[in-house]
């Protein structure tokens, strides 16, 4: 393991900061997603650490990690890694690791249990939040558009709190194409959405497996993916607020699907 000290840095042999990242591969940034990146399937060439943070349990770990898969480390000024990530939360670690490995689409219909598919979600925010419920959830994987949507990217790898560096996520370039897929594969499609010929989520008779489809944030799910899907859900609102945002109803409604998998398999 090599570590560099940050006086050390700057000599004529040292590439600019902006050419750190080698075509193919992501600058991964805080605690959780450098440590689950470590653990999964992506393969990291660099750890960078900031200067002065504190070596706790955590940081440890990740360290004995980086020696035992022997990753070069880097230890440079704070304001080096604030520059790189653009600013964010990075909590005094950055990874340099292979680009996010995207699922071929049949690597997740042969999976066991329910399909998230998210329908041209836009907010890195939201679509980092249900990455980390659908985790939580145990689905078998994740469909998300090719085009005019948010993919996996080191904001959204965040925000999952590293959670999707475990998940199956196939980016395909029809969703309407891929739903009928997971509906021939034995799922039925149950799109979570207001409007005409929406059930209440909580009385509904829900069959089991199922590809459960989230819209985008304001839109909701696209006419023709509505159209597409068996049967269309919404979460009863009883309070004063109108509507939940994509990544909690769409949390919701994972879980409820877990609650119902359950109570069949007793």
């Amino acid at each position: 393991m090599r570590t560099d000290r940050p006086a050390q840095r700057g000599g004529r042999s040292d590439p600019p900061r902006s050419q750190i990242l080698r075509p193919g591969e992501d600058l991964l940034f805080g605690r959780n997603s450098v440590q689950e990146a470590l653990r999964a399937r992506r393969t990291p060439r660099l750890l960078l650490i900031a200067a002065g943070v504190a070596e706790d349990a955590r940081i440890r770990e990740v360290l004995a990690e980086a020696e035992r898969r022997r990753i070069a480390v880097d230890r440079i000024e704070r304001r080096e890694l604030d520059d790189l990530t653009r600013g964010a939360n990075h909590q005094g670690l950055g990874l340099v690791a292979t680009a996010f490995h995207y699922a071929p689409l049949e690597e997740v219909l042969g999976g066991t249990g329910t399909v998230l598919v998210l329908d041209h979600l836009q907010d890195p925010q939201n679509l980092g939040t249900l990455f980390r419920a659908a985790e939580a959830a145990g689905v078998a994987g994740i469909v998300i558009p090719r085009e005019r949507a948010a993919g996996v990217t080191p904001a959204v790898v965040n925000a999952s709190a590293g959670a999707v560096e475990h998940l199956s996520v196939a980016q395909q370039p029809n969703v309407v194409r891929a739903i009928e897929a997971l509906k021939e594969s034995g799922r039925w499609a149950i799109g979570l959405d207001t409007g005409d010929r929406s059930q209440d989520l909580f009385d509904s008779d829900l069959p089991l497996p199922a590809a459960l489809v989230i819209g985008a944030e304001g839109s909701g799910i696209s006419p023709i993916v509505r159209k597409a899907c068996d049967v269309i859900v919404s979460i009863p609102m009883v309070g004063n607020v109108a509507s939940l945002n994509a990544a909690t109803a769409g949390s919701i409604a994972l879980f409820d699907l877990v609650r119902r998998g359950r109570a069949q398999a007793v």
